[in-house]
């Protein structure tokens, strides 16, 4: 009998959501077989079970959050009897609890609405039963639950900002900062304290703040979840543009040289390679030494500084069947030649769409490359991916006419494919005239380099 438990998925993972089963108890898996997929802050993966056998006894049903090495479920060998399946218990449910006695004080002074906050401290009963009342019901990992329990606080007053609205350690903590900093719910009219008053009072109630107009729903309309990426890229749009002043730059790039290039190789790089090459590898190729001329582009911003990353780890957004968008990320671009950089690309944009990309795959990232061009896009305003400062769109390349002047100096029109380059970025980070010389870096590189010796 072996025991399966919640995998180290990246280095800052410490708990995920079990949100699909693919075997059920009684069902032969093979090792390496997917057995279930789970959900963390970062990244839905399918994961492999790490033994051949019989599932015998799941321990953790979809929608549940569980710890890293919490055990999920139990394998024996083919010819094991498989255990009886425990209903999902997360614990021992703590028996209903006769409702604190909430009447035996007649005191006609807490009237004000239905807020059973512990502070006021009305009488000593509220002791007996923080635990049991407030967290009776709601599906909480092993951590959240302690940390309630441990700080007497209602689990019905926090507001979770997890899955489906599940509490996570984060919001528990906020809370407990907020209460051992006296950030009481009522701030009363400080003025002194205006530019710390808000952040704190944002951190502890982040929901009512900006809430949009529920739409109506008519009677022949669908209502369509948002799925967990979907959810979590909503999310940071949001957040990215609150907090960055975006500004966006474009350029017209020539890229006949690199489609000259591309003609002529596409058909042995194919048979070799066994992907097609496209523009993409060539761009991020160009944007990685222009990187290194123009070093505060590769950084992230911290505040009242700048991190200016040695390392250009390029991610490289990656659309999921139109079901959401993941920046998976290939390190050190600039110490690669074309080739390596096309490979690279190929590879993580693959486990994204096959949902084998672990945490570890999503984070570094130092300059973000979207690329819509696939589509003909003529210019596109990306996002901001957080917290990077800038952001280049890869838009679509068509054959148009544009005027050439041969090294005598006469001009004549000629047919070259031509395509933009969308650069957003984050003002607070640098101005325009930055933004403008490193794109027009970029644009020299992709038009005058000798691509022919660099495929090679």
């Amino acid at each position: 009998m072996a025991d399966v438990t919640m995998p180290q998925l990246g280095e800052t993972v410490t708990e995920g959501t079990i949100t699909q089963w693919f075997k059920n108890v009684g069902d032969a898996v093979a090792m390496d077989e997917i057995l279930f997929e789970v959900s963390t802050d970062k990244v839905d993966s399918e994961v492999p079970s790490p033994v051949a056998g019989v599932v015998t006894e799941i321990l953790a049903g979809e929608g549940d959050v569980v710890e890293v090495g919490q055990v999920l479920c139990r394998v024996g060998d083919d010819d094991a009897a498989p255990a009886a399946v425990p209903e999902a218990a997360p614990g021992p449910e703590p028996a209903p609890v006769p409702e604190p006695e909430a009447a035996p004080s007649p005191e006609p002074a807490p009237a004000p609405a239905a807020t059973p906050e512990p502070e006021p401290a009305p009488a000593p009963d509220p002791v007996d039963a923080p635990t049991p009342a407030t967290t009776d019901g709601l599906i909480l990992s092993p951590v959240v639950r302690r940390l309630i329990a441990d700080n007497g606080l209602d689990a019905a007053q926090i507001t979770g900002t997890g899955l489906g609205g599940r509490i996570t350690r984060n919001d528990v903590e906020q809370i407990i900062q907020v209460r051992a900093a006296g950030s009481t719910p009522e701030p009363a009219a400080p003025a002194p304290a205006a530019p710390t008053a808000p952040a704190a009072a944002t951190t502890a109630a982040p929901a009512p703040v900006a809430e949009a107009p529920t739409p109506a729903v008519g009677a022949r309309d669908q209502v369509v979840p948002l799925n967990n990426i979907r959810k979590r890229t909503a999310e940071h749009m949001v957040m990215s543009k609150s907090t960055s002043p975006h500004v966006l730059t474009a350029m017209e790039v020539d890229y006949e040289r690199v489609e000259q290039v591309r003609k002529m190789h596409k058909g042995a790089w194919k048979a070799e390679e066994g992907f097609s090459l496209t523009y993409l590898p060539f761009i991020a190729r160009a944007v990685a030494d222009a990187l290194r001329d123009f070093p505060h582009l590769n950084a992230s911003f911290g505040g009242d500084h700048l991190v200016v990353h040695d390392e250009v780890n390029m991610a490289i957004a990656v659309d999921i069947d139109f079901e959401g968008l993941l920046a998976p990320v290939v390190k050190n671009v600039d110490g690669k030649r074309l080739r390596q950089i096309a490979r690279d690309i190929t590879d993580v944009a693959g486990r994204t769409r096959t949902k084998q990309l672990t945490p570890d795959d999503l984070s570094g990232g130092t300059f973000t490359l979207t690329n819509a061009g696939q589509y003909g896009t003529m210019m596109q305003f990306p996002i901001i991916n957080q917290p990077q400062v800038a952001i280049l769109s890869t838009d679509g390349v068509k054959r148009k006419p544009v005027v050439v002047t041969d090294e005598f100096g006469n001009e004549s029109i000629a047919i070259h494919s031509v395509g933009v380059l969308a650069l957003a970025w984050d003002h607070r980070a640098f101005d325009g005239a930055y933004a403008a010389a490193f794109l027009n870096r970029i644009q020299e590189i992709l038009e005058t380099r000798d691509w022919e010796a660099e495929i090679r």
